[in-house]
């Protein structure tokens, strides 16, 4: 993250060189609520608690310091209830938002802040295989660069070749990136104290399912005005 830091170096409080965009892609079940609820025991639940399941929104988003990016919000149905909310992600809707979406919408010459989500590391045609890849593709690779191996190699061995000789990977994103003048930075797994964005989306979960058990939303499109209200409360605030 040094250059997170140098970003923010040599200038007054509150600024940056460089603006940041922060994005993160979640979810939403329809009957969203805590997994806990206080109530007086000797009264028994003071509420109808909502499951928390039911069907599922994927949310895309990004922030800046000034708050949400305007017009670049993605919300659309899940087609999965369960297992985690990046399988309804791919490269290419991801590809998609962030060119149409995202670069219109966000300041020039921008470090774009992400976490490293598959889709976010999608290949470069012009890159070098990663040692995760197929065995057939780290071999073309290699004899595609002259590189000697065994017609017998097994693919530890001809990985070993490939972290020895290979350049850096070269992301689709970073490349996309680069013709509009901006650059990607990844945070670390496991960090996401590093990540504003998701400070933000905890606290608008948290509102929402508070306002969930007050309005009971019994379809998805009820839930999405809902999260669109609270999201531009949230701005406003």
């Amino acid at each position: 993250m040094r250059k997170k830091i140098s970003n923010r170096s040599l200038v007054e409080k509150g600024k940056t060189l460089r603006p940041e965009v922060y994005l993160d892609e979640s979810y939403v079940n329809k009957n969203h609520s805590s997994d806990l609820i206080w109530y007086y025991g000797e009264d028994g639940p003071w509420v109808q608690k909502t499951t928390g399941k039911g069907e599922r929104l994927i949310i895309i988003n990004a922030i800046t310091i000034d708050g949400w990016v305007p017009c670049v919000k993605l919300v659309f149905k899940g087609t999965k209830k369960t297992g985690d909310y990046h399988g309804q992600m791919n490269w290419e809707l991801f590809r998609k938002w962030f060119t149409e979406m995202l670069i219109p919408n966000i300041p020039d010459n921008s470090l774009i802040i992400m976490d490293n989500a598959p889709y976010h590391n999608t290949l470069s045609v012009n890159s070098a295989p990663l040692p995760t890849c197929s065995k057939a593709k780290i071999r073309a690779w290699l004899e595609a660069n002259k590189i000697p191996c065994r017609e017998d190699s097994l693919k530890p061995e001809l990985v070993e070749i490939l972290k020895k000789l290979a350049p850096e990977p070269i992301f689709a994103i970073d490349e996309i990136v680069r013709e509009f003048g901006h650059e990607v930075i990844r945070t670390p797994p496991y960090h996401p104290e590093l990540q504003p964005i998701e400070t933000c989306g905890g606290l608008l979960k948290i509102m929402l399912q508070e306002r969930v058990i007050l309005q009971c939303p019994t379809s998805l499109n009820s839930l999405i005005e809902v999260l669109t209200k609270l999201q531009h409360s949230h701005v406003q605030e």
